[in-house]
C-alpha cells in the first residue's frame, strides 16, 4: 500500500494553489475578479485586457496606464480514503491540506503608441494548484494513508500585446505568451519556459453594446529531470529522474457586454479550455471545460464603481467507478510504467483536487485623483466534492490481505482577495 500511495506525490502542481477554472485563476486584476471573470465580450480595464483580451486595450483613454497589484489566495482543500475490508474497514476521515494560503503576484503597463495602436506588457501568475499532507494525521491521530503527499506547481505568463483600432467599431489583436513554469513532484523541482500565442478582436458599438473573441493556443512545457517513475514499477527507484511534458491547454472564447444606463455595464463570457487534448492533462483523463462568467459594474459617482459577477465551470475532474483497469502509461528509463484507474484517482483527488464549480465574486473600484485609483475584489468558491469508489488492487494490495474495494474523496473550498494600486497619465 505504501508504495501505491506513493503515487500522491507523483505530480505536484501548485504552491498556487488555485484550482478555480480547473488550475487557472477565475480572472486576473480585481476589476475583472469583481466581475467574474468577465473581459472578453467588454472592455472591464486596460491591464486585465492584454490577457483576456488585448482588442479591449483600444478603449482606453488616457496615453498611459500602469497597475500593480495581487491576489491573497486562501484554498481549504481535504481529502479522505475509506476502504472496505473483511473486518471493519478503515477510514481516514477528512485531512485538510496545509498548503492554505498564497500570494500571487501581477503587473501590467499599457501605452497608446497613437490613435490606432496600443502596447500593452503584463506579467501574471495565471495557474497552479497543489496540496500538502506532510504529517497529515487520519481520525485516530495516526498517519493517514497518503501522509507524505505534497504537491507544488506555478505558471507565469509574460506578455508582450498590441491592438490595432481598424475603426471606430472594430479593433483586432495579437500577443505572444511567455511562459515559465515550476514542478515538484516530491522529489525535487523543476523549471521549464513555454511560448503560445494569442488572437482577438472586439466589437464596439459606441460605447452601448459590446462583443468580443479571442484565441489562445496551448503552451507546450517540458519539466526536465522531474521525478522517477520507476519507483511505481515493480522493479523499484532506479535514481534516474525523467521528464514530463505538461501543456497548459489551448482556450477560445466569446463574450458580449452591454450599457443598458448611465453608469451601469453588464456583460457574459463563455470560454472553453481543452484539457482533455493537452499532454499531461489527457493522460489522467481531465474533460474538456466550458466557463460562463457573468458580471456587472454601477457606478453612482464618477470615482466609485462597485463590481459583483458570478463563475461557472463544470469540474475537469470526475468521480468514476474505479475497476484496477490500467489507465495510462508513463515512460520511464525501464520503458513505460502503468497506472491503474484508482492510482489515477488517487493523484486527480488527493494531489491535484481542480474541482472548484461556483464563484460569488464581489468588487469596488476608487478613484483618489485624477492619476490614482485603487481597485479591491473578493472571490469565494464554494465547497465542491468529488468521490470516486470502487476496486483498489493498487491502493490497498498490501493492506490486510487485500486487495480491497475503496473510495477516494476530495473537497474544495477558496476564498481569495485582490487589490491592485492603478496609475493613469
Amino acid at each position: 500500500m505504501r508504495k501505491a500511495l506513493l503515487v500522491g506525490a507523483l505530480f505536484s502542481t501548485a504552491t498556487l494553489t488555485f484550482a478555480t477554472n480547473g488550475d487557472n485563476l477565475i480572472g486576473l486584476t480585481p476589476a475583472s475578479r469583481g466581475m467574474g471573470g468577465i473581459g472578453v465580450g467588454m472592455p472591464v480595464g486596460p491591464v486585465d485586457s492584454i490577457f483576456r483580451n488585448p482588442a479591449w486595450m483600444s478603449v482606453m483613454e488616457n496615453k498611459f496606464t500602469a497597475q500593480f497589484g495581487g491576489i491573497l489566495f486562501m484554498p481549504k482543500v481535504k481529502a479522505k480514503m475509506d476502504v472496505s475490508t473483511p473486518g471493519p474497514g478503515y477510514s481516514s476521515g477528512y485531512v485538510k491540506s496545509k498548503a492554505d494560503t498564497f500570494v500571487v503576484p501581477e503587473i501590467g503597463i499599457v501605452h497608446r503608441l497613437s490613435d490606432r495602436l496600443v502596447f500593452g506588457l503584463g506579467a501574471f501568475g495565471v495557474s497552479g494548484m497543489g496540496v500538502d499532507y506532510r504529517n497529515a494525521k487520519d481520525s485516530t491521530g495516526n498517519p493517514a494513508p497518503f501522509a507524505g503527499m505534497h504537491t507544488t506547481f506555478q505558471f507565469m505568463r509574460i506578455i508582450p500585446a498590441v491592438a490595432f483600432q481598424i475603426n471606430e467599431m472594430i479593433t483586432v489583436s495579437g500577443a505572444l505568451h511567455g511562459a515559465w513554469g515550476s514542478l515538484d513532484m516530491g522529489q525535487g523541482q523543476s523549471q521549464a519556459l513555454g511560448l503560445g500565442a494569442q488572437v482577438g478582436a472586439s466589437l464596439n458599438f459606441g460605447d452601448f453594446l459590446y462583443g468580443g473573441i479571442t484565441y489562445q493556443t496551448s503552451v507546450p512545457m517540458t519539466y526536465k529531470r522531474v521525478y522517477d517513475f520507476d519507483c511505481h514499477s515493480s522493479s523499484g527507484c532506479d535514481g534516474i529522474f525523467e521528464d514530463f511534458k505538461l501543456e497548459q491547454p489551448q482556450e477560445f472564447a466569446i463574450g458580449v457586454g452591454a450599457a443598458p444606463l448611465d453608469g451601469l455595464k453588464v456583460g457574459i463570457d463563455a470560454r472553453w479550455i481543452d484539457w482533455k487534448n493537452a499532454k499531461g492533462y489527457k493522460k489522467f483523463g481531465w474533460k474538456d471545460q466550458w466557463v460562463i462568467a457573468i458580471g456587472a459594474e454601477y457606478k453612482p459617482m464618477d470615482k466609485l464603481s462597485l463590481r459583483v459577477g458570478y463563475n461557472y465551470g463544470k469540474s475537469p475532474i470526475r468521480g468514476k467507478n474505479l475497476t484496477g483497469a490500467n489507465a495510462a502509461t508513463f515512460s520511464s528509463s525501464r520503458g513505460g510504467v502503468t497506472f491503474t484507474d484508482d492510482m489515477l484517482a488517487l493523484f486527480n483527488l488527493v494531489g491535484f483536487p481542480a474541482i472548484s464549480e461556483q464563484h460569488i465574486t464581489l468588487g469596488a473600484g476608487y478613484e483618489f485623483t485624477k492619476t490614482f485609483g485603487v481597485d479591491v475584489s473578493y472571490v469565494h468558491a464554494f465547497n465542491k466534492k468529488v468521490t470516486s469508489s470502487g476496486f483498489c488492487p493498487a491502493l490497498t494490495g498490501g493492506m490486510m490481505g487485500g486487495p480491497y474495494n475503496c473510495s477516494i474523496s476530495a473537497k474544495n473550498a477558496q476564498d481569495s482577495l485582490s487589490v491592485g494600486l492603478n496609475w493613469k497619465f
